[in-house]
């Protein structure tokens, strides 16, 4: 039986990947970032198989404790400070968990497993967020990095150091350059599950409207559970490499916008939505579209839900939870 440590279990990516693994006949390890953390119990309801471990990727003493207990065959770091916009508020911690955490893990890994480095394949979870102020459109897995945020550069640094570690020690070590992925297990404090969860309020009057930042940004957002997929099939390859996992399709805030209040019967929102300079980031990020043509080709991946479907599925997931609340 394969066995597989995930960082990062708690987030959406993490719950969606370890249903995937568990499905694949896998015994799943997730690393937790303290006893007290309040996601446990949601965890062991997605995957009650799972056998949690605490550690932290700041403290590589934990991670090599916690490599030994699983002694796993694939290790997937999506352990990770996400919410670009609380990397601005806290950019050192943000570098240590993000950036050093995947050093440390990368290290506890070559430690752990000596002379066979190679046999414990290791992902690590890039972000197009790296690409930044983007120098080609689409962006594909030889697009110059240009980050435009704490986050960014710590992603940046974890994505350079995983190839450094392929090239130096022949580590089995891959990076997907994820797209924004979404899901109704999205965190409130990211705007698609932000815009639909306050939909769903505004349907059943519980909100009056919503406050938003820079309607005109536009991204190129996909389903959280096709990208795992795509995580789990680099790992599967002979050879480690980077990919870029995308739709290859952009939309703007405004599109968000409007499929999640259309989704409710709502035609115009601009009475709903108020502008709040609060939202606005420091240094924006205007555009991001992904080409993963190399991920079709190579690992015969494509995504399988298209935006409409997933807007209107976090949609009804948050109209759900509204009526049961």
């Amino acid at each position: 039986m394969k066995r597989a440590l995930i960082t990062g279990i708690t987030g959406q990516d993490g719950l969606y990947l370890g249903e995937l693994l568990t499905a694949e006949g896998y015994e799943v390890f997730g690393l937790v970032r303290g006893q007290n953390n309040p996601k446990i119990p949601l965890v062991r309801e997605a995957l009650p198989e799972a056998t949690l471990l605490f550690g932290d990727l700041t403290d590589t003493s934990s991670l090599l404790r916690v490599l030994e207990r699983s002694n796993p065959t694939e290790v997937y770091n999506l352990g990770a400070i996400s919410f670009v916009a609380y990397s601005w508020e806290n950019a050192s911690i943000t570098t240590d968990v993000t950036a050093k955490g995947a050093l440390n893990l990368l290290e506890a890994i070559r430690l752990h497993a000596g002379n066979n480095s190679d046999g414990v394949r290791f992902y690590q979870a890039s972000s197009s967020e790296m690409f930044g102020k983007a120098q080609e459109v689409p962006q594909r897995e030889t697009t110059l990095l240009w980050p435009r945020s704490p986050y960014g550069v710590a992603k940046s640094f974890a994505h350079h150091m995983t190839i450094n570690y392929r090239e130096s020690y022949g580590m089995h070590a891959s990076s997907g350059i994820l797209f924004n992925h979404e899901s109704p297990r999205r965190g409130p404090e990211f705007v698609t599950r932000k815009v639909s969860q306050a939909v769903a309020r505004i349907a059943l009057g519980r909100q009056d409207s919503i406050a938003m930042g820079n309607l005109d940004a536009k991204r190129d957002w996909g389903f959280a559970g096709d990208y795992v997929r795509a995580m789990w099939l680099m790992l599967q390859q002979p050879d480690a490499d980077d990919y870029v996992v995308a739709t290859g399709e952009t939309h703007s805030i405004r599109d968000l916008l409007d499929v999640a209040f259309e989704r409710i019967g709502i035609d115009d929102w601009s009475g709903y939505v108020r502008y709040d300079e609060r939202y606005e980031r420091p240094a924006e990020v205007d555009l991001l579209i992904g080409d993963a043509s190399k991920a079709r080709d190579k690992l015969g991946w494509q995504p399988t839900v298209g935006f409409r479907e997933l807007v209107a599925m976090m949609v009804d997931a948050d109209l759900d939870a509204e009526r049961a609340s």
